[in-house]
C-alpha cells in the first residue's frame, strides 16, 4: 500500500512528516537539513519515497491570514517547482496557515519547552498538514 509524505519547507530546516499505510494517520520522521542544494534534497526525498513508498508528497504554502502570498509562500511554491522537476512523485501544494503554531502548542501539551522543541517543530508542523489533508482531502 502507499503512503503520503508531507513537506513543510523552511529556510535551515524541513519538516517532514508520513502517513500510516491505511492513510488515516500522519508520524514525524527526521527533518532534512536545507542546505540549499535543491539535488541533494531531492535525492534524499527520492530515496524516501522509495524507501516508504511513497506516491504523494504534499507541501505546505504559509498564506497570511487574509488569503494572500507571502515572502515564505513564495519560497514554498518555488522549493515546489524545483522539486517536480527534479521527481516523479506527484506533489501538490496545500494551505498550512498556523500550522506551525498548532505543532508548538501540541509540543507544549506534551511538556516540551520552547528549546526542546527546537528540532521537532519542522516535522510536527508538517505532520499537522498531512494530518490535516487525510481528515479532509480536498474533492
Amino acid at each position: 500500500m502507499s503512503r503520503y509524505l508531507a513537506l513543510d519547507y523552511g529556510d535551515k530546516r524541513i519538516g517532514v512528516a508520513i502517513s500510516d499505510e491505511t492513510l488515516t494517520l500522519a508520524s514525524p520522521l527526521p527533518f532534512i537539513a536545507n542546505n540549499g542544494s535543491i539535488k541533494k534534497i531531492a535525492g534524499q526525498l527520492r530515496a524516501l519515497t522509495v524507501e516508504k513508498n511513497a506516491t504523494l508528497i504534499i507541501i505546505g504554502v504559509p498564506r497570511n491570514m487574509d488569503g494572500s502570498y507571502g515572502m515564505s509562500a513564495e519560497k514554498a511554491k518555488k522549493f515546489t517547482a524545483q522539486l517536480r522537476a527534479s521527481l516523479t512523485v506527484e506533489i501538490k501544494n496545500v494551505d498550512e496557515r498556523l500550522s506551525t503554531v498548532e505543532a508548538s502548542r501540541r509540543l507544549h501539551e506534551a511538556g516540551k519547552n520552547s528549546r526542546q522543541q527546537k528540532n521537532l517543530i519542522d516535522s510536527n508542523s508538517a505532520c499537522v498538514i498531512l494530518q490535516s489533508y487525510l481528515d479532509f482531502p480536498p474533492r
